[in-house]
């Protein structure tokens, strides 16, 4: 593990090292970019002679130097060549398989054949001296020489990172030091000046404060390299789309999962299939994936209907040039769209296509109609046969393949991108992983039936909000220099149809805008479910190349040893460390095949490993070692449909290495975190991409029952994570490759559920003091009131200075943090019982929500009040708070001057309570006071017994005291 304080190259993530001097080493004068000697040495080799950062040329006299020290022009290149075939992993085995058609067996004997031949060819061919530029230059015709030469665009970087300025984070990071400075002076005072006369309440407020502080530094200092990023889309078309060639931008396939058509409408998934299939990309190289995973024949028949009108749709939007090109929301918007439209035709071409979207969306509503009820004897498709997924649980895998093939064009005479159906098979018995199950179903069917490199994923109600939102993926991933380690990109979600003021912080702006900016200068951000764009390699478990490409690694390492202690310098240590099996799900080894010099024992041992890594099916392995994507040549078309069924039935994932280590990674109801996670610790690093046109948009729970149980799920997700073998806490150590500050983002996401249980506590307190009449801090000092003082600035300037570099607003900070508190001592408190439950006991315990009271005005959904559990706890807590303060004031009255001195501070807690749960109260009054009968009441009750309880015990009033005020009470009466 690198120490924190050193220079660390951007493109590898290792040490920079030093020059001949001593000092670190610095490729670029100008702005002091990051780069260690080795890649800088691949730049030179590559033809890259300026910086990446600012563009400015590298300095003559380094380029000497380097080139005399390291031989650079006679040894790089045999480096390189050897590295790359060498690899770690079984990838690198083939690239492309050469099988004949008439070679193809159901066992795929011949394919590994093929493959351990293409293995030894390779091998032979690194005994020979590696050839010279200038031998290579020679065998290449001149014709082909001018061809590879780029454009002089074309040989810019497609991206660039934009540091925040110096103005703005150089305070920021002061601050954040001095806060922590306070918080151990504070800390040190609280600890060193107890109240005794309520003890209880002062230990429980500081352990709570303590806790507080921990959570703090763990969402704070992730956040240290916030940086911006720009693409450059022109450079990828110059680089990539010459003119009068054919294109040669990397393939897509776009995933888009929906579970039960009767909550997630078939509209809304239409809208987002018919946004993908009309995204600015060439349609050879896009491909859309629908898994319907309650294998519902609404599903199936709206994409038929939808399949008909993208017919009509797709030729429009690129003939216009439509934002954002998902009709229900281009014809929704309220804007003038004759603005920029010079065409005489657009006016009516926009009415006809609009009147047909009417038409489109009757014929769905229809369906929608008429599935409300079910038949007795089931669903029968058109033909009269019954729909096999008539039974939910138990059904065969089915896939249908509506546009992409020969004859499926658009009106105009066009081809348009494939849209495939898919319902993977379920059977009693078996386990399907919900939705991370049916994602690593679609990796499998997309990689037999077109194994694009790369994978988007989308829920069913995000559309694509960005119709160039490929290609600002593809600035990243198909960049020579960035796209090597990169294993995903993440695109910040935004939302549709939230109220202005977002009362419970649906936007979720200050995780979007701060959080996982702050993380795209460690490592990356997470995963966040959807609107990202995957390396179909990174998903197959594969390590990045460059990590034990970078070290000259002896061939006769052996990995299969348990690697001891770390030294950077030995490439030996380095190339075990990268094999760990907790950090690679490749459990094959390359390396160890020039051990075997038996053909048959050769290509036994590679044809196991696969199978037991991937799964019983040649063609999909074939697929996997392709590391350009396509359909692999040994693939025949007539069986594919087959191969595909095969490769989603419900049992080809048993003794696999699916959702352990490979794909979406099973164990949690948010797959997504713990995904992200393993790819971090394989050493792979992600992308927060930000358009200025966001690129994608979806919908969000807006009233406050359905806002607080998605928050459930993902706060349960992550106590499953807490609970697993994934934990960050203990998980990835071996091979250091997931960077600290980075660790400390993965810890906070597994452990932010568990500050519910202080957070309660804590706003219960202002309630306890005002109820008992004592106090959790004692008469302050002048050096107290300095540090309380100190510490609530240090607060407020953060919060500024992150706002500053942010462009977050301070509306949206406070809504943050009013929710942090609604959601702490409601959702999160039942994930952490649940969590506990469902780990250590198996009980799963389900907070169901029920609609009660709904509205047709605009944001009517805000007003629906629906009754579930999670609403007790923070309604009993503004009860015992607002009866808190009315006690206080009571008690206040009746002692006179003297009292009202104390009361202060006590009120002033229990008021920062009340505004914090003042969106909640807002929410549970709805629009005419229709709150739930049976909230109301367990909070009355509750509220009332708690209060009740504590002045009649009054648990810190002594023995003797407590005798005292029996006898003056007992003389009174008399």
């Amino acid at each position: 593990m690198m120490e924190s304080g050193a220079p660390v190259c951007h493109t590898c993530g290792e040490n920079v090292g030093l020059n001949a001097n001593g000092e670190p080493f610095v490729s670029c004068h100008e702005c002091n970019f990051p780069v260690c000697k080795t890649c800088f040495e691949y730049d030179l080799k590559e033809g890259r002679k300026a910086c990446l950062q600012c563009g400015n040329p590298y300095d003559e006299n380094l380029l000497d130097d380097v080139e005399k020290a390291s031989g650079y022009q006679s040894t790089m290149p045999a480096h390189l060549n050897k590295s790359q075939e060498v690899g770690v992993h079984a990838r690198h085995i083939s690239s492309v398989s050469t099988l004949d058609s008439e070679m193809t067996e159901d066992n795929g004997n011949p394919i590994w054949k093929n493959r351990v031949e293409s293995w030894k060819e390779k091998k032979s061919k690194k005994k020979k001296p590696a050839k010279t530029k200038a031998d290579t230059e020679a065998q290449v015709p001149p014709e082909q020489q001018m061809e590879d030469k780029p454009a002089p665009d074309a040989s810019q970087p497609l991206s660039t990172i934009i540091p925040i300025p110096k103005s703005k984070l150089a305070p920021y990071r002061t601050v954040i030091i001095m806060r922590l400075i306070i918080l151990g002076l504070f800390f040190h005072y609280r600890v060193t000046n107890p109240v005794d006369s309520a003890f209880p309440l002062w230990l429980t407020s500081v352990i709570c404060e303590i806790w507080f502080a921990f959570s703090w530094v763990l969402d704070q200092f992730p956040k240290w390299y916030p940086i911006d990023r720009e693409t450059y889309t022109d450079r990828l078309s110059a680089r990539y789309e010459r003119e009068g060639e054919p294109s040669e931008l990397a393939a897509v396939d776009f995933f888009v999962s929906t579970v039960d058509p009767l909550k997630e409408p078939p509209l809304i998934t239409s809208n987002t299939v018919l946004s993908i299939l009309a995204v600015d990309y060439p349609v050879d190289k896009v491909s859309c994936y629908v898994s319907d995973d309650g294998a519902a024949m609404l599903t199936f028949e709206s994409l038929v209907e939808t399949a008909d009108f993208a017919r009509k749709w797709v030729p429009f939007c690129k003939k216009f040039a439509i934002e954002p090109r998902a009709p229900e929301f281009y014809f929704s918007q309220k804007i003038d769209y004759l603005k920029d439209k010079v065409q005489p035709s657009f006016v009516k071409e926009r009415r006809a296509m609009k009147r047909d979207y009417e038409e489109f969306k009757i014929r769905v509503n229809a369906l929608v109609a008429k599935a409300q009820k079910t038949p007795e004897e089931g669903w029968t498709m058109q033909d009269g046969t019954p729909w096999p997924g008539n039974n939910t649980r138990d059904h065969p895998g089915m896939i249908q393949v509506f546009l992409g093939y020969s004859g499926a064009r658009d009106i105009e005479g066009n081809e348009l991108p494939r849209l495939v159906y898919v319902s993977r098979e379920k059977r009693p018995g078996y386990q399907h992983h919900k939705k991370a199950g049916a994602e690593n179903a679609l990796v499998r069917v997309s990689a037999v039936l077109t194994n694009a490199p790369y994978i988007l994923n989308l829920d069913c109600d995000h559309y694509v909000n960005n119709s160039k939102a490929v290609r600002e993926a593809m600035c990243f991933m198909m960049d020579p220099q960035v796209g090597r380690d990169v294993c995903y990109v993440q695109f910040p979600q935004r939302f549709d149809g939230i109220d202005r003021s977002d009362r419970y912080a649906n936007r979720n702006t200050v995780f979007f805008d701060v959080n996982m900016k702050g993380l795209d200068g460690i490592q990356g951000p997470v995963y966040v479910g959807t609107g990202c764009v995957f390396n179909r390699q990174a998903l197959y478990g594969y390590g990045p190349p460059s990590m034990p490409s970078l070290p000259k690694s002896s061939s006769s390492s052996c990995s299969c040893c348990c690697p001891g202690k770390k030294e950077p310098k030995d490439p030996s240590e380095l190339y075990r460390d990268a094999k760990r099996e907790e950090l690679d799900a490749a459990i094959f080894n390359l390396r160890e095949i020039e051990n075997y010099d038996d053909y048959e024992r050769s290509m036994l041992i590679s044809q196991t490993s696969f199978e037991k890594t991937f799964g019983l099916s040649s063609v999909f392995i074939e697929s996997t070692l392709m590391e350009n994507g396509g359909v692999a040549e040994s693939a025949n078309p007539s069986t594919l449909i087959k191969e595909a069924i095969h490769v989603i039935s419900c049992g080809y994932e048993e003794k696999t290495a699916w959702g352990k280590e490979i794909g979406w990674i099973y164990g949690s109801v948010t797959e997504d975190i713990l995904t992200g996670f393993k790819m971090h610790c394989r050493g792979w690093r992600s992308i927060y991409c930000m358009p200025l046109r966001p690129a994608f948009k979806g919908s969000a729970p807006i009233n406050l029952s359905d806002r607080l149980h998605q928050v459930l799920r993902w706060a349960l997700g992550s106590v499953e994570i807490f609970l697993s073998r994934h934990c960050p806490l203990w998980y990835g150590f071996g091979g250091g490759r997931l960077k600290w500050l980075q660790r400390l983002a993965y810890i906070n996401t597994i452990v932010y559920p568990f500050t519910s249980l202080p957070l309660v506590a804590y706003c219960s307190l202002p309630a306890i003091c005002l109820l008992t009449g004592k106090f959790i801090i004692p008469t302050l000092s002048n050096l107290a009131s300095v540090l309380f003082l100190g510490l609530f600035l240090s607060i407020i300037v953060t919060a500024v200075l992150e706002l500053r570099w942010s462009g977050v607003s301070i509306e949206d900070l406070w809504r943050n943090e009013q929710f942090w508190v609604i959601g702490g001592v409601s959702a999160h408190l039942f994930a952490v019982f649940q969590g506990i439950l469902k780990m250590l006991a198996g009980i799963d315990t389900n907070f169901t929500v029920t609609a009660k009271a709904a509205d047709d005005a605009e944001f009517g959904e805000l007003y629906i009040v629906k009754w579930t559990t999670l609403l007790i706890p923070p309604t009993t807590l503004l009860i015992v708070n607002m009866v808190g303060v009315v006690a206080g004031f009571s008690d206040a009255l009746n002692k006179g001057y003297e009292a009202w001195g104390p009361l202060f501070g006590k009120v002033f807690f229990s008021f920062w309570v009340i505004l914090h749960l003042y969106p909640f109260l807002k929410g549970l009054m709805g629009r005419q006071n229709r709150t739930p009968t049976i909230v109301v009441l367990w909070s009355v009750l509750l509220a009332s017994v708690f209060s009740l309880v504590w002045v009649r015990i009054n648990p810190f009033v002594n023995a003797g005291n407590s005798t005292a005020v029996t006898t003056s009470c007992i003389s009174i009466d008399c």
